[in-house]
């Protein structure tokens, strides 16, 4: 009979965390869409779902456009292939909007004007910044508070009118969406419903219904409209009273790397809502009250807090165990932390906090 740990550790063989891929790029396909508020943690978590983690491989692919990051799916940024954004964003939009446009409704007279607006600035000066923009759109007579700024970006950006350009110095910048997605993928709805259900349940699976429903905030009735669609590709088993679906094969019986270090919206806990508690045996996270700690999984399970303070000679991970760890354990979060420090160019250090 399957477990909850059991079904975690699937979970980290579906998201590559135990199959890492070659490239960035194949990561990013394959997980459909990557949750990417902080750029710096969301840029690990797709490097560290690869073989060899480079801070210049998603990097590259930003800058050329062939992955973007973006407002889709939930009203906050995700990192999407070029190929998927359009059909994505088309077909999660109308219940994603309303969020964004209930808070613009002080300047909804205003929005026509505010995008040609837009328009005009990036069609004269391509990858401008957040503050770029904003000084453009004032000297044209349209002063807008930072809030303001975000929310009509994130508008603008889910009508598919613009979408992020080159970063520069590392800072996120937006371009017009015909220059960086010129020739865009688009699905009739009932397609796009069966393409998402077939590739969340393999890269996130398994799964359940309302974990797809949440992820992509969808209605209960077209998630099940695309896995009806999708249900002769993938196998499903029953646990807990609930349905998950995957793509076809058996339960690993083991995890390598058995370690690895995330933040708490790394898509091992954000890519679910109604069984994302697999991964957490110890109860660290409380149900419906999230928490901004990071993760230091073992086998599929939160084992411990982790924090990460970064220097310009090391970075140091405070690791906060739920309860004393064996010398196994601990080697594997030993481990996932020289292969964080590899990446980032720095010197790996522990501070270890005595669970009592």
């Amino acid at each position: 009979m399957l477990t909850d740990r059991d079904i975690a550790r699937w979970r980290l063989r579906s998201q590559h965390l135990a199959a890492p891929l070659d490239q960035a790029e194949d990561v990013v396909r394959s997980l459909l869409a990557v949750q990417a508020e902080n750029p710096s943690q969301s840029a690990w978590a797709v490097a560290t779902r690869t073989r060899e983690p480079s801070r210049h491989d998603l990097a590259a692919l930003l800058s050329s456009g062939q992955v973007l990051r973006t407002h889709v799916l939930r009203p906050t940024w995700h990192y999407v292939h070029a190929e998927d954004v359009v059909w994505l964003i088309e077909l999660t939009r109308d219940r994603v909007l309303p969020t964004v446009d209930q808070q613009l409704k002080p300047l909804a007279d205003r929005l026509p004007a505010l995008e040609d607006a837009v328009v005009d600035v990036l069609g004269e000066s391509p990858a401008g910044t957040r503050t770029e923009l904003a000084e453009a759109l004032a000297q044209r007579g349209h002063e807008l508070t930072g809030m303001q700024l975000m929310l009509l970006a994130a508008h603008l950006e889910l009508h598919t009118v613009i979408v992020s350009g080159a970063p520069r110095d590392g800072e996120h910048t937006y371009a017009l969406f015909a220059d960086r997605v010129p020739t865009p993928r688009r699905l009739e709805r009932d397609e796009a419903l069966v393409e998402l259900a077939l590739r969340y349940f393999t890269s996130h699976g398994p799964a359940t219904e309302r974990d797809l429903a949440y992820w992509a905030t969808l209605t209960l009735t077209d998630v099940r409209r695309g896995l009806a669609g999708a249900a002769d590709r993938l196998e499903s088993f029953e646990h807990d009273d609930r349905t998950y679906w995957h793509a076809p094969g058996e339960a690993p019986a083991s995890s390598s790397p058995a370690g690895h270090l995330l933040q708490v919206l790394d898509e091992m806990y954000r890519g679910y809502q109604e069984s994302r508690w697999v991964l957490d045996e110890a109860g660290m996270l409380v149900r419906g009250r999230e928490s901004a700690i990071g993760m230091a999984l073992v086998d599929g399970q939160l084992l411990a807090g982790m924090k990460r303070a970064v220097n310009a000679k090391a970075v140091t991970f405070e690791i906060r165990p739920t309860r004393p760890l064996d010398r196994g354990e601990a080697g594997a979060i030993e481990g996932a932390a020289d292969r964080y420090a590899r990446y980032l160019g720095l010197e790996p250090r522990i501070r270890w906090i005595d669970p009592a």
